[in-house]
């Protein structure tokens, strides 16, 4: 249990420290990009390298929200689920949607994965010479990284037992 604890902890601070880099890197880069168009100039990688960057801060806010069990979903069952006074209950609801939500990330790694196969493969170059599956490459990481979210509060929830 403590080994988990500690992969959660760690996979925290990557969520949270790549989370404020990224926040700051496309600040400053947006900043410098209208400044430059003040002076009449521009870099033309600078509006695609944000759009990544907003891509991944998605991504490893999707993270964060996860671990902290406040990500997108729907409180119907929830909301009748929390009259009942069972431990039984809630242990079930909470591991089950981990385990549902954990299938369905896998699932969307695997894919983001043959995306970026397809890429690799096919892709070309990009801005600043990056080639496209590097970009593309950040769809199977996020979803990895919220995978392992899932999976490290699945863990968490069946070795705590009825515990709310």
């Amino acid at each position: 249990m403590k080994a988990i604890s500690i992969f959660d902890d760690v996979l925290d601070r990557i969520s949270r420290y790549g989370l404020v880099a990224c926040l700051f890197i496309i600040l400053s880069l947006a900043m410098f990009a209208i400044v430059l168009r003040w002076l009449g100039s521009s870099f033309m990688w600078i509006d695609p390298l944000i759009r990544h960057l907003v891509f991944l801060s998605a991504f490893l806010g999707g993270s964060l929200a996860t671990s902290k069990n406040v990500h997108i979903k729907v409180d119907l069952l929830t909301k009748l689920i929390e009259i009942s006074h069972s431990k039984i209950v809630h242990w079930l609801h909470k591991n089950l949607i981990s385990m549902f939500c954990l299938i369905v990330c896998l699932a969307l790694t695997k894919s983001g994965w043959d995306f970026y196969l397809v890429e690799k493969e096919f892709g070309v170059p990009g801005f600043l010479n990056l080639h496209s599956s590097i970009l593309v490459g950040i769809i199977p990481f996020g979803m990895g990284l919220i995978s392992l979210r899932f999976f490290n509060q699945l863990i968490i929830g069946i070795l705590n037992g009825g515990e709310k």
